[in-house]
């Protein structure tokens, strides 16, 4: 067997596998604890957007000095951005927090 025809089609083989295969992005959103509704409206849009495009979303809520006490209000606002995505995503990953922010994951359906 011709040992450069075996390596041509090898690489031909790796180019087919490597164009099939699926790639995705992480995206991220940042929020804080005390964003108003509408603004939050246009991040969950941008959440859409994101999910359409098959990548995956970091939603990030950051605490900044004494807001680290409204934790509460933080997972609410969470809780609120995976209610209103259901329809589109899935919480791939729970709310949990990371030093002064609060994150999750969020993947297409």
């Amino acid at each position: 067997m011709d040992y450069g025809r075996y390596r041509y089609e090898q690489t031909k083989k790796k180019q087919e596998a490597k164009k099939k295969q699926s790639t995705f992005q992480v995206k991220e959103i940042k929020v804080r604890p005390k964003t108003g509704e509408h603004d939050l409206q246009v991040k969950i849009s941008h959440i859409k957007k994101f999910i359409e495009r098959k990548d995956k979303v970091k939603v990030t809520v950051i605490f900044r000095g004494r807001e680290i006490t409204l934790s509460k209000l933080g997972m609410a606002v969470l809780e609120k951005i995976a209610g209103e995505t259901e329809e589109f995503a899935v919480v791939e990953q729970a709310p949990k927090f990371e030093g002064r922010s609060l994150m999750m994951v969020l993947s297409p359906k």
